[in-house]
């Protein structure tokens, strides 16, 4: 959310009622910036983002300034920065991952290349535990982290507050100044005590007073509803997801169900089931029966052969796009009339590189050309992007829709295509001194920057005694080419003898990805291991032997709004039952387990 409540793809915005931001925080691309503001505003302050470049002159009067994380090098050419002038005014200043790196290089400290990065869970031992940001916490504490660059030497006037044992300056200060910097990320949830920190920073440090009331928040939603659309109604691609459907409830109740319609269209990449859930949605959400579209043919003919996750992504995105314009000409709907709803979140907008600095990690399916060209346009209202997934399942509770609705799984708009991963040729598994490499690539987020690297096979059993994402941690920290671990679970043929085999996206592997999936949807429900998690995607690789030339990836993980995410440990029992049930679909050769936390590796592997 930004300053003026909240912005909002055509260009206007509700900016009534909202106090003056307390706090600044100036955006170099991180993956996290928004994150913090919405932090910072869940302590009761307001606050707002703005470029990093803001001149000092606008930040006059603030009572607190944060520098936010970025996938830059500081010492690169053309990498974010800040005024300099602002470290001669006497505001408060917290610069958090390169925002400690960016500090350290203006003030005349040094910042190189670390030996290794340093990637998602790690454990910060605090050095001086009076200092004001760590006052009253416990000397050793779990953080997250996401960098490589590190500060090799300080700047004058400050001191080292906290290390890891990756990193030996994981804070510093000079708090005569009020200046502090952390390498980590006290904005995310893997971070213990992250809310503490920023506590400390925006109450007694800044010094800034409780302004803001989270609660606020559905009566500018629909002011900016109502201001973005204006006259004409609003057309819906519902997917039966929380997103969209807390979306389209949201302008039901701004605009009424006679300006507002839904349709659903089954792109034949759906789960087992999920159309039948669409359809008994209209009663929910109060709108009747809401319309079907069978386009299953067109998504599967336009996808034969795609392999690359991007172009699978832009085909998805484009041929949405054109179904929209056809059923709206069918319709009768004229242009004018008409304005496209979207249930897109903060998250799908910053992955896509959707600030000035941000890396694109993965371009989701409402932000392809087609998309954009409708946004630039005045046609899109979005009234979730400035939200996370936590905050919109509150924003449904809110709405008075069900649980069972509001508490499903996240599920990606490109659904099932992107976790079904595709290869170009065929080639054999490498032996390593760590594991087997799988020769195929997986996306991944490392230092705010997009990863497209190799998978590292594990020939090992996941158990809770294992610690087996603590080893996934510290080998993709060491590695370079990797950014992502799995461990057998189950398999019919040694590693040795399998290989990837040359593949693309077909109906046959869909179907077989879709059973997968339902399989391991129905064994968790019943175990109740699906309400443990947040996520739990299934993922199916083209690696096997002859006549069982494909196997299944699990990827359960615990989030709280899909920016960072733990992966999770099943019990092993269930998952003995999964694997044999998975193994016995034919052609299923094995089952890997997805050891790897967000960062390195993102939640889907596309």
């Amino acid at each position: 959310m930004s300053a003026v409540w909240p912005s909002n793809a055509a260009g206007t915005v509700a900016a009534r009622s909202v106090p003056d931001p307390q706090i600044a925080v100036l955006d170099a691309g991180g993956q996290y910036c928004h994150l913090i503001a919405r932090k910072v505003r869940e302590l009761g302050v307001y606050a707002e983002v703005l470029p990093s470049e803001t001149p000092t002159e606008r930040l006059r009067g603030k009572k607190g300034v944060i520098i936010s994380g970025g996938p830059s090098s500081v010492y690169e050419p053309g990498s974010p920065t800040v005024d300099p002038a602002l470290f001669s005014e006497p505001v408060p200043v917290l610069g958090i991952c390169y925002g400690l790196q960016l500090m350290a290089h203006l003030l005349g400290g040094t910042v190189e290349r670390g030996q290794k990065g340093e990637y998602g869970l790690a454990f910060l031992e605090l050095r001086d535990p009076t200092d004001p940001l760590f006052r009253d916490l416990p000397v050793r504490q779990q953080i997250w982290m996401s960098h490589r660059d590190t500060v090799t030497k300080p700047p004058a006037g400050f001191r080292v507050v906290a290390s890891t044992p990756a990193c030996e300056v994981a804070a510093m200060s000079a708090p005569e100044r009020k200046w502090f910097g952390v390498q980590f990320h006290p904005e995310v949830a893997h971070t213990i005590y992250g809310r503490e920190i920023l506590s400390h920073f925006v109450l007694e440090v800044c010094g800034c007073h409780r302004d803001w009331d989270p609660r606020r928040r559905l009566p500018f939603l629909e002011e900016s509803i109502r201001r973005t659309v204006g006259a004409r109604n609003v057309f819906f691609f519902t997917s039966g997801g929380v997103d969209s459907s807390v979306a389209f409830a949201l302008c039901l109740k701004t605009l009424g169900p006679d300006r507002v319609r839904g349709i659903f269209v089954d792109t034949g990449l759906m789960r087992e089931g999920e159309t039948d859930f669409v359809r008994a949605l209209g009663p929910v959400l109060q709108t009747g029966v809401l319309e079907i579209v069978d386009a299953r043919q067109r998504f599967l003919s336009a996808l034969a052969g795609v392999r690359d996750p991007e172009q699978k992504r832009r085909i998805i995105g484009e041929e949405f796009v054109r179904i929209q314009q056809e059923i709206i000409e069918s319709h009768g709907f004229l242009d004018e009339e008409w304005i496209l709803g979207q249930g897109t979140i903060y998250p799908d907008t910053i992955e896509s590189g959707g600030t000035e600095k941000a890396s694109v990690i993965k371009t989701h399916h409402n932000r392809v050309p087609g998309i954009q060209r409708l946004i630039e346009a005045g046609r899109v209202v979005e009234p979730l992007a400035s939200f996370y997934k936590d905050e919109v399942r509150q924003l449904g509770r809110e709405l008075g829709l069900p649980e069972a609705l509001v508490e499903r799984h996240p599920f990606p708009g490109p659904g099932l295509a992107i976790r079904c991963l595709c290869a170009a040729s065929e080639a054999a598994l490498e032996r390593c001194d760590e594991g087997w490499l799988l020769p195929l690539r997986s996306v991944g987020v490392q230092g705010d920057s997009r990863t497209y690297a190799r998978v590292l096979v594990l020939d090992q059993y996941p158990a809770p005694e294992a610690n087996l994402q603590a080893a996934a941690t510290e080998l993709i920290n060491r590695l370079h080419g990797v950014n992502r671990i799995v461990a057998v679970a189950a398999k019919s043929a040694p590693l040795e003898a399998m290989r990837v085999f040359a593949s693309a996206l077909s109906e046959e592997r869909v179907e077989l990805l879709r059973r997968a999936d339902a399989i391991v949807r129905a064994l968790t429900a019943a175990s109740g291991f699906d309400r443990q998690v947040w996520q739990f995607p299934v993922i199916l690789i083209p690696v096997g032997v002859p006549g069982r030339p494909e196997s299944v990836v699990l990827r359960p993980v615990h989030s709280v709004d899909g920016m960072t995410a733990q992966s999770v440990n099943m019990p092993t029992e269930l998952l003995d039952e999964i694997a044999r049930e998975l193994l016995a679909l034919d052609p299923v050769c094995a089952i890997f387990y997805d050891l790897t936390h967000k960062p390195p590796a993102t939640i889907e592997w596309e």
